[in-house]
């Protein structure tokens, strides 16, 4: 699937001048069996000159690729104790605590390089935007609040992010972190101050959290177009699509089963101008199903089928000053996808990419998939999840450098000692 052929070039914004970015040999296209042993040792060494390159002093530049080396190399929890007594004891948990809790250095250029050298070597096919849940015993950890979690339907004790993942059939690899904080930590001066929360993080919704992590990324880091997937059943989905497309960025989004729309064209017979429930709308459109096939993301990369039906749709009218006119208005197209036998739809997606093929946008929304797998079987295992400090500074630049383990580890396809990833791409 190409990453650059997956919508019309009327769907690209009018202000953007990237190009496409070419596409050397990656480092984790080949059998990891057929690679050298130092190959691992090569990707990191090329990947940490790269992403430290920003960091003004030596022993910065040294601790950051040390750190990675921990997060690869430690067996169990990632915590900075674990790393330190893998790479140096006492001493080197006393420098590493102060890298990445009390140190002065930058995690934004950082996170840009790491970003600009997976576009370099492994060319993602879209931007893919994925919350990350972390739970917590305590109530210290910067973020950490009661709150309701669809994935596992519980109200758990937890800090809550939103990761931009570079994502490809092959694999995926977060690039930029948001952490979404509560209005209760952000109007607590004294637990601001001691999580030393910058003054500009403002109260925001998920939603808007969502769309701020990606539109904050493109805006500054010259990234080349890709389409952003999401998933917007959490969320105000409209009002995150309505954001994108003022933006310019061509956008898909899963749905819930109950969001509202209108039916812009003759597509479903009988249907009037009122707003109806989006599986009631594809539940009409049954007669419209067609077959199309995709790979699985799996280690066995089996072939499978699925059955998909698409209508023109609009959303209801919105009182969203944030949104100009014309964004609201446009057509948008509304898929379902499910198998033959099972509940219909099974799945709901609403995109504003309305002439690209049913098949190529369910090929885009499988990615969800493929990120799902990689956070699972790669992040989780470099412990992106480990960080049990306090200071907001502290928990970026841990995910920030937990996201660069995860590119090695993804790139070569080949765990450190220790590591069980479990995945073959």
């Amino acid at each position: 699937m190409s990453g650059v052929a997956l919508y019309p070039r009327t769907a690209r914004p009018a202000r953007t001048t990237r190009t496409a970015v070419p596409a050397p040999a990656r480092p984790g296209s080949q059998d990891p069996e057929s690679q050298g042993p130092d190959s691992h040792d090569d990707v990191l060494a090329e990947l940490c000159a790269a992403l430290f390159a920003s960091l003004p002093r030596s022993d910065q530049r040294r601790r950051g690729e040390a750190y990675v080396r921990g997060l690869l190399g430690t067996q169990g929890r990632k915590s900075i104790r674990n790393i330190a007594a893998l790479i140096g004891g006492q001493a080197a948990e006393q420098s590493l605590h102060h890298f990445i809790s009390s140190s002065t250095w930058d995690w934004i250029p950082v996170r840009r390089a790491l970003a600009h050298y997976l576009a370099r070597v492994s060319p993602p096919h879209a931007w893919v935007v994925r919350p990350m849940v972390i739970p917590k015993a305590g109530d210290n950890s910067v973020g950490v609040d009661r709150r309701f979690c669809p994935a596992v339907g519980q109200v758990l004790n937890a800090q809550e992010a939103v990761g931009v993942w570079a994502a490809s059939a092959e694999h995926s690899t977060p690039v930029n972190w948001r952490l979404h904080l509560s209005d209760a930590w952000l109007q607590d001066g004294l637990r601001r101050g001691q999580a030393s929360i910058p003054d500009s993080v403002r109260p925001e919704t998920l939603g808007e959290c969502t769309v701020e992590a990606y539109t904050g990324m493109m805006r500054d880091w010259g990234l080349p177009l890709r389409p952003l997937v999401l998933d917007a059943r959490d969320m105000d989905a409209p009002a995150a699509l309505l954001r994108l497309r003022a933006c310019g960025v061509p956008a898909m989004a899963r749905i819930s089963h109950s969001l509202r729309l209108t039916v812009s064209g003759p597509a479903v017979p009988g249907r009037g101008a009122e707003a109806l429930p989006a599986h009631q709308i594809l539940g009409a459109a049954r007669d419209l199903r067609r077959p199309v096939m995709w790979r699985d993301h799996g280690p066995s990369r089996v072939v499978r089928t699925a059955l998909t039906a698409a209508v023109r749709v609009g959303l209801p009218a919105l009182r969203t000053a944030a949104v100009p006119g014309p964004a609201r208005r446009r057509e948008l197209l509304l898929l379902g996808v499910g198998e033959n036998g099972r509940r219909w739809p099974a799945e709901l997606w609403l995109t504003d990419m309305v002439n690209v093929p049913p098949a190529a946008l369910v090929r885009l929304g499988k990615l969800l998939d493929r990120v799902d797998r990689d956070f699972t079987e790669i992040s989780d295992e470099v412990g992106i999840r480990d960080f049990a400090g306090r200071s907001f500074s502290g928990w970026h630049r841990h995910v920030t450098l937990a996201s660069a383990a995860h590119a090695v580890a993804a790139l070569t396809g080949r765990p450190e000692e220790g590591l069980r990833l479990g995945y073959v791409s």
